[in-house]
């Protein structure tokens, strides 16, 4: 059984297996409902394609009947219908004022469209179009889940690391009030200074207290994007750390964005739709030719006394003039079109600007580990000299709690960075129409 599917056995499985990344990803696949909902529109999509198709097809329908009148004219054809006309029938007495007859009819009809100058062709190729869209849809649906999932994971990562690291600055602090009560009993400082360290240990405690909280809220938050209970635990066992991405140049993102975005598929899927809307706006101008056939049994009791009769027929139908109308449709479809070739355009435009933000923001978050990397080494290296200047009297309280407040926010600094670097290589491929649930990335 795979570990993504044995976390699905319950809260007490979840608190023993290890979850990756991409275990994660699957699994939002599997149970995300944007992704179910995208799924249930392609398939109402390919419905729509067999019922475009069905125009294609013969209309057959049946139909069962009954009357009872002494209509005159009535019975006289339905005695016809029924082959149950005599000579009696001819009489003036009962043609004038005939009894009360039954007609039980039976109808068998067949209407078949021979010409409809392609309107059925193109309402097919229109739903086919639609459904694309909505296959584009739903990838696009799956990428933004996959987007969520790994914003969601390494922010649940982060925030677990930020609350470490809240709690190894209390303990720091915590040595820091019994070192400076050394002191003072030493008779090497004053209370003034242990007091401030106790207000910096309490600052610091306030600050392990926000953490924590966000470290809860951030890990509901990726059983959420999951789609699994919110209180369900287990062990994230892909690492936060600096990823080493192959150099890819800023064209080549782009080149394939444009090829390979769901975005700019549909936006060419919607042109398509457009000119077949077109097309079949114009076929409304031809003429239809129809055949209709027909089977009818007509019986005086439901069983028996009838008769039964059939017929075939061809029509034409011409729609001459229909208050313009169909001329304005047409004149509106040339225009959806003529939008559609637009808003291709500008997706394509927003679709490389989407490219440079994320190509600007994976550079920027690397150049930031670099430094934020350096600034850690000299904030802890400060740190470490302050404190045993302080230790040996040699500087006083107040640069020794600058050194620890400038070490914390340093290895913040350093894990937001490398959080930020990450999430920035999944952005990229993204905004590349590269990003799947077996990107490289996601490692």
């Amino acid at each position: 059984m795979k570990p993504a599917l044995m976390i699905l056995l319950g809260a007490s499985a979840w608190a023993q297996e290890e979850l990756s990344l991409k275990q994660a990803v699957h699994l939002a696949l599997e149970k995300n409902q944007s992704v179910a909902a995208a799924r249930a529109s392609v398939d109402a999509a390919q419905s729509r394609i067999t019922e475009a198709r069905s125009g294609r097809l013969p209309k057959v329908a049946y139909s069962e009947s009954w009357a009872r009148s002494d209509n005159p004219v009535f019975v006289f054809s339905s005695l016809l219908t029924q082959h149950q006309f005599g000579a009696e029938n001819f009489q003036i007495g009962p043609l004038n004022r005939p009894d009360f007859l039954n007609n039980f009819q039976s109808l068998v009809t067949v209407d078949q469209t021979v010409f409809d100058a392609g309107q059925n062709r193109n309402a097919t190729q229109r739903a086919e179009v639609a459904r694309e869209i909505a296959a584009e849809s739903q990838k696009l649906a799956e990428v933004d889940v996959i987007a969520n999932v790994v914003r969601a994971y390494y922010g649940a990562i982060l925030s677990v690391q930020q609350r470490d690291a809240a709690e190894r600055a209390v303990r720091s602090a915590q040595a820091d009030v019994e070192r400076a009560q050394a002191i003072r009993s030493a008779g090497m400082s004053t209370d003034a200074d242990v007091l401030s360290i106790k207000v910096h240990l309490a600052a610091v405690q306030e600050q392990r207290i926000r953490r924590e909280a966000d470290a809860e809220v951030a890990r509901a938050a990726l059983n959420d994007a999951i789609g699994v209970p919110l209180d369900s635990s287990y062990t994230l066992s892909t690492s936060l750390v600096h990823a080493n991405l192959a150099s890819v140049a800023l064209a080549d993102y782009e080149n394939t964005s444009v090829a390979e975005r769901g975005e700019a598929k549909q936006a060419k899927l919607a042109v398509s739709l457009a000119e077949k809307q077109s097309a079949e706006a114009r076929s409304a101008l031809w003429p239809q030719v129809s055949v209709h056939g027909a089977f009818e049994a007509d019986r005086q009791n439901f069983y028996d006394k009838g008769g039964a009769n059939w017929m075939i027929s061809a029509g034409l139908r011409w729609n001459l003039f229909n208050g313009n109308s169909d001329r304005a449709r047409i004149e509106e479809t040339k225009s959806l079109v003529k939008q559609s070739q637009a808003e291709q355009e500008r997706a394509g435009s927003a679709i490389r600007l989407q490219v440079r933000r994320a190509y600007a923001d994976l550079r920027a978050a690397e150049q930031r580990i670099e430094v934020a990397k350096a600034s850690t080494e000299e904030a802890e290296e400060t740190l470490r000299i302050l404190q045993n200047r302080y230790g040996a009297g040699m500087t006083n309280v107040t640069e020794f709690l600058r050194a620890e407040t400038a070490a914390l926010e340093a290895r913040l600094r350093f894990q937001a960075a490398i959080h930020d670097q990450r999430i920035a290589a999944v952005m990229l491929e993204m905004a590349a129409g590269r990003l799947n649930e077996n990107s490289e990335v996601l490692n």
